[in-house]
């Protein structure tokens, strides 16, 4: 089965130049973004089941990716705004 992937460039694709952008330009953005593709990473080798950490742990790095993915996600608004 493969793995669903969660990317910013996956999950926002209508924020690919604003992500691209945000990260060449902005270094708070492109921390966030770092670690972001970190967990998701990480939770990457979960599923593939090359880590196996206990399910206490899988589900506390996943709440940090979606915590970040809300940070992120609200970021882009806020930035597709000010351009527009």
């Amino acid at each position: 089965m493969p793995i669903e992937k969660h990317d910013l460039h996956h999950e926002f694709p209508e924020f690919s130049k604003e992500i691209h952008d945000l990260k060449m330009n902005d270094a708070h953005f492109a921390k966030l973004f770092v670690k972001y593709h970190d967990c998701d990473h990480e939770i990457n080798r979960i599923e593939q089941e090359i880590e196996t950490p206990s399910d206490e742990y899988v589900e506390q790095i996943k709440l940090k990716r979606v915590a970040l993915k809300d940070e992120l996600y609200a970021y882009l608004k806020k930035q597709k705004k000010v351009v527009s």
